[in-house]
């Protein structure tokens, strides 16, 4: 860069694009931060500002600040309506935990998904020019852009997230044994919140039967039915969605299998498996085991204190699970979950219907 004003111009375009940028993550991670209490949302967009402040470091800061010229800026006097217009960015008010707060405005949506592009875009302008300066500055900031679009997915599913999930509590987990079809009628018309088929001992095509009929009785209902472990399964037996677990399939490649419209959840038993379960987009995570269990045996059992963990750092719904049963729910509720996953509780009940009442008396009082 010999002609100073190629130069003079080159680092005004880097100024002003590191200084949006940095701005629209700023206004994000103070959203994450002081309105939702995400621990980890907030950690991982300071990261995101601190890589970039690391990686913009060959770009002389002097030069910068010199090329600076916010008087003659030309585009500070041009404006449209919308700029000052803030509507939805999601079509459903999202997550109870923020809703509840009372903090949901209808402009709220528009303002993070206004900031998230404000940084992408200046990401995508510091990454062009900055390959006139040094190509590994460009390489790098290429990365942070990519991270950037991905922790707008993670942040929109914490923020707005599933309609079906937004007042879900009660998940209900069953196998196709004995009087299976009238349990499930049962917990539909008791008011459970999601039912998942998990039954490892039946063919493909047997579960793919069973499914279907489970479909049928939760359609026109708010029960959303989840197929366990396969993708494949889901789709062919109309499920809503799909529960994964640490050895299954990811969620990015269930995702491109199910589509976009469908309920994607992943099992955790750490706290990295849940930030990782975040990051990678899912809808919901399951948390446990937290007791032992009557219905699937675990070497070993993570107890309510990943519970506790896992509700302090992440807002995206989830649902403590394992062993949980109406006599040891307080202590899960004291945890801080507020939302649980119950199998044996559920099916070996003599009344299957009033059980699902208790148990969503004490998750909704």
């Amino acid at each position: 860069m010999n002609d100073k004003h190629s130069e003079f111009s080159l680092f005004r375009i880097l100024d002003a694009a590191l200084n949006r940028t940095n701005e629209g993550l700023r206004v994000v991670e103070d959203y994450a931060r002081l309105a939702i209490d995400d621990e980890f949302l907030s950690t991982e967009l300071k990261r995101l500002r601190h890589d970039l402040t690391e990686a913009s470091k060959g770009i002389e800061r002097s030069k910068r600040i010199h090329a600076r010229d916010t008087v003659g800026d030309v585009g500070t006097e041009i404006e449209l309506p919308s700029e000052y217009e803030r509507v939805p960015g999601h079509e459903d008010v999202g997550n109870s935990d923020v809703a509840s707060r009372g903090e949901w405005n209808e402009g709220i949506g528009g303002t993070i998904k206004a900031n998230f592009s404000r940084a992408q875009q200046g990401l995508r302008t510091i990454e062009e020019f900055s390959k006139l300066l040094d190509v590994s500055i460009a390489k790098k900031i290429e990365q942070i852009r990519y991270r950037c679009y991905s922790l707008e997915k993670s942040f929109n599913a914490t923020l707005f997230g599933r309609s079906e999930l937004v007042d879900a509590s009660l998940y209900a987990l069953i196998t196709a044994q004995g009087d299976w079809e009238l349990r499930v009628k049962t917990m539909v018309e008791a008011g459970v919140d999601l039912v998942q088929l998990r039954d490892k001992d039946r063919t493909d095509q047997e579960i793919v039967a069973v499914g279907r009929k489970i479909a049928e009785l939760t359609r026109g209902s708010n029960t959303v039915f989840i197929m366990n472990d396969r993708a494949d399964l889901a789709n062919a037996a109309r499920a809503d969605g799909v529960h994964l677990g640490q050895d299954d399939l990811k969620v990015g490649d269930a995702r491109r299998l199910v589509g976009p419209s469908k309920v994607i959840g992943v099992s955790t038993h750490s706290l990295a498996q849940a930030k990782q379960a975040v990051s990678d987009g899912a809808d919901y995570i399951g948390v446990g085991p937290v007791f032992p269990s009557t219905t699937k045996h675990f070497e070993k059992h993570v107890g309510l204190e990943l519970v506790k963990e896992v509700a302090a750092e992440i807002k995206l719904p989830m649902f403590a699970i394992g062993g949980i049963t109406l006599g040891n729910l307080p202590s899960v509720l004291d945890s801080g979950a507020r939302r649980v996953a119950v199998s044996g509780a559920i099916n070996q009940a003599d009344d299957v219907g009033h059980v699902v009442r208790e148990f969503r008396r004490c998750l909704t009082q």
